[in-house]
């Protein structure tokens, strides 16, 4: 179990890579559109590839941040239910919903979403609009996004395990009780009272 642990390590350091290179694809996006939109404004003229390059980079962001997502447990969790659930519980939830769900999910869409990518790629497939891009970088997203969410999701599941079997803290801990916007909200709350009160 050990040598699992360890391993669940490089894959929780291989996800965070890619989580911020991510975040920079955001920012690649954001730009491009900015100056898309300018100089379609100032000049009157645009282009497909700078259209499509925007969609590639937002799918990349999804698809390749996915397992950074569910490494941080950024994903969504009905926090009034399970901040009611004992830790063993989260975690066995957890445990079936990885083996149950996300692993054959993945498995499904890399087994649909590799034969395009292969097709696209040996036939060189292009956009259809003048001046547009290749296609099989953005077919190659999606098997490559769901193989890293199943990565981790196997991780996630060596350290759900480990836990329940005593060998780790719980990984869950810090999320299970209040979710950010929570938080934050509560602390907005109580600046506005103390406001309040000082105005008084």
């Amino acid at each position: 179990m050990q040598a699992l642990l360890k391993l669940t390590g490089l894959v929780d350091g291989l996800s965070s890579r890619i989580g911020r290179l991510t975040m920079w694809l955001v920012l690649a996006t954001t730009l491009i559109s900015a100056g898309n939109a300018i100089v379609r404004k100032a000049f009157g003229t645009s282009s497909n590839a700078l259209l499509e390059i925007q969609w590639y980079l937002f799918a990349g962001v999804f698809m390749l941040g996915a397992g950074y997502g569910l490494l941080k447990n950024a994903h969504v969790r009905i926090d009034f239910l399970s901040a009611r659930l004992s830790a063993r519980a989260r975690n066995w939830i957890d445990v079936g919903g990885i083996v149950l769900v996300l692993v054959p999910f993945c498995l499904i869409c890399i087994a649909l979403s590799w034969p395009l990518f292969v097709q696209a790629y040996n036939t060189g497939e292009m956009s259809q609009n003048a001046g547009g891009l290749i296609r099989w970088p953005a077919y190659a997203l999606m098997p490559l996004g769901f193989s890293l969410l199943m990565l981790q999701g196997l991780a996630e599941l060596i350290k759900r395990i480990a836990f329940l079997r005593g060998l780790m803290p719980d990984s869950l801990e810090d999320h299970s009780h209040k979710s950010d916007e929570l938080k934050h909200a509560q602390e907005l709350e109580a600046l506005a009272a103390r406001k309040l009160a000082g105005d008084k």
